[in-house]
C-alpha cells in the first residue's frame, strides 16, 4: 500500500518522504556520536557533580539540542500523519532540517558562553523547532473529526506547545545568565525549562504516541480504546503543578505535581509490560528494550526528585544523577530507540512499485538490539558512579554510551544503504 492511499475505504495519511526522514535521522545520529565522544570527555567533572562544567554543558545540550530536535522531528514526520489521518506538508518539513543543523553550535555556545556564536546559532535553530511545532500543530488541527484516530490530537498539540514553551524559557536562561527570571532564582529557572522539554515536550509526546506505537512496533494487541485522553491530561496537570512548585518555591506543590506525573506514567508503563508479555516477535526489539529501560530511568529519576523535595539533602552529585538518569537515559533513550526502526519504516513505505524487501529485511535487528543493551548498561554505571562521586564507573559507562551510538549509526547507515531506491526523489 503507497503512503496516503485508501485501503478499506479508510484513508491513511501521507508521512514525509524517506529522504527527509533519513535527513533528520542521519543529523540526530551524528550528534548522538558527538554527545557520546563528549560524554566520555566529561567523564570526571560528571563525576564530581560538576553540573555546570563546560564539558558537561555541552554533552548535555548536544542531546538536548544536537539530537533530540531531529530525532524526534524525523519519527513525527513519519508516525503522525498515518496516526492522524492526514498528510505531512513537504516545504515545512523540509525547511525545518537545516534550520535544526544549528543544534552543535549552540550546544557549543551555551557550554563555552560564546556570545558571537550563541545568540545567531540560537534563532536558526528556533525557527527550525518553530517550523517542526508548526507542523506537529497543522497535523493535529487538520485531522478529521470524523474518523477514529490513532492517537490524541490533544496530546499531539500540548506537547508541541510545551517545545515551544520550553525553547523560550531556555533563550531567556541565556539572556539572564545568572540572575534571577521575575523573582525565580537561576537554578529554579533552570529546572523549569529541564521539566518542560523532558516532560512536557517528551514524555508527553512518548505518553501520547506510544500506547498506538508501542503495541504496532511490537506486533502485540492495541491498547484499549479510551473516549478522552485521561493519561496525558493527568500528565500535564502534575507537570504545571510541579512547575508552579518549582517558580514559586513551594515544595509540596513540587512533590504533588511529581506524584499526579507518575500517576499518568505508571498507566503508561502498565501498557508496555502488556505490550512485552504479548508481543508476537520473535524477540524484544530495540524500540521496546529502550522504553523498558528507560521507564527504570524515569522511575530512578522520580526516586530522586521526590526525595530531594521531602527533604533529602540538594547536592551536585544527586542533581547529576537526576539530569542524567532523565534526559539520557529516559527521554534520549527511548528516542533513539525508535530510529532504527521508524527508518525501515519509511524506506519500507516509500518503496518505488514493484517488488519490495520485507521491513525486516531493512532493520538489522541485532545490532539495534546490542545498542539498546549497551547503552541500557553505560547509562545505569554514569548515574551509579555519579551518586558515588567515582570516575572509574563514570567513564566505563560514557564510554558504553558512545559505542551504542556508534553502533546505532551504523546500523542506521546499513538502512540507508538498503533502502536507497527509496530514498530517490519520486514525481508527485
Amino acid at each position: 500500500m503507497s503512503a496516503g492511499v485508501v485501503s478499506g475505504g479508510a484513508r491513511v495519511g501521507r508521512p514525509a518522504s524517506a529522504a527527509i526522514v533519513g535527513g533528520y535521522f542521519a543529523l540526530a545520529l551524528g550528534c548522538w556520536v558527538a554527545a557520546g565522544v563528549a560524554l566520555v570527555a566529561a567523564a570526571r567533572p560528571l563525576a564530581l557533580g560538576g553540573v555546570a562544567e563546560p564539558r558537561v554543558l555541552l554533552a548535555v545540550h548536544l542531546v538536548a539540542l544536537g539530537f533530540l530536535p531531529p530525532a524526534v522531528a524525523g519519527g513525527a514526520l513519519h508516525i503522525l500523519p498515518t496516526l492522524l489521518r492526514t498528510d505531512a506538508c513537504r516545504w515545512r518539513a523540509a525547511a525545518a532540517l537545516p534550520l535544526l543543523c544549528a543544534g552543535p553550535a549552540l550546544a557549543a555556545g551555551i557550554a563555552r558562553h560564546l556570545e558571537p556564536l550563541l545568540w545567531p546559532a540560537a534563532s536558526v535553530e528556533a525557527a527550525g523547532v518553530a517550523l517542526v511545532a508548526w507542523e506537529v500543530l497543522a497535523l493535529a488541527l487538520r485531522a478529521p473529526g470524523d474518523r477514529m484516530l490513532l492517537t490524541s490530537r490533544v496530546g499531539v498539540a500540548l506537547s508541541a506547545l510545551h517545545a515551544v514553551a520550553a525553547l523560550v524559557v531556555g533563550g531567556v536562561l541565556a539572556a539572564r545568565e545568572w540572575r534571577p527570571v521575575v523573582g525565580i532564582p537561576h537554578e529554579r529557572v533552570i529546572a523549569i525549562h529541564l521539566h518542560l522539554a523532558i516532560v512536557g515536550w517528551l514524555t508527553l509526546l512518548l505518553l501520547t504516541v506510544g500506547r498506538t506505537l508501542g503495541p504496532m512496533l511490537a506486533l502485540a494487541p492495541a491498547a484499549p480504546r479510551r473516549r478522552l485522553p485521561v493519561e496525558e491530561l493527568v500528565l500535564v496537570a502534575g507537570l504545571w503543578l510541579l512547575l508552579a512548585g518549582l517558580g514559586a518555591g513551594v515544595r509540596s506543590a513540587e512533590t504533588a505535581g511529581g506524584l499526579l506525573a507518575l500517576v499518568a506514567l505508571v498507566r503508561f508503563a502498565a501498557i508496555i509490560a502488556r505490550v512485552a508479555r504479548e508481543q508476537r516477535v520473535a524477540a524484544p526489539e530495540a524500540p521496546l528494550v529502550h522504553v523498558g529501560a528507560g521507564l527504570v530511568f524515569l522511575a530512578q529519576a522520580a526516586v530522586l526528585g521526590l526525595g530531594m523535595t521531602l527533604g533529602l539533602a540538594v547536592t551536585p552529585r544527586r542533581l547529576t544523577a537526576y539530569v542524567v538518569a532523565l534526559l539520557i537515559g529516559w527521554a534520549a533513550g527511548a528516542t533513539v530507540g525508535h530510529v532504527g526502526k521508524l527508518l525501515s519504516l519509511a524506506a519500507w513505505t516509500w518503496w518505488p512499485p514493484g517488488p519490495r524487501p520485507k521491513q525486516a529485511e531493512l532493520y538489522p535487528r541485532r545490532l539495534w538490539t546490542g545498542e539498546a543493551v549497551a547503552f541500557a548498561v553505560g547509562v545505569e554505571l554514569v548515574v551509579d558512579g555519579a551518586l558515588a562521586g567515582s570516575p572509574v564507573p563514570v567513564a566505563a559507562g560514557a564510554a558504553l554510551v558512545l559505542v551504542s551510538a556508534a553502533v546505532a549509526a551504523v546500523a542506521a547507515a546499513l538502512t540507508l544503504r538498503a533502502g536507497r531506491p527509496a530514498l530517490r526523489p519520486r514525481p508527485a
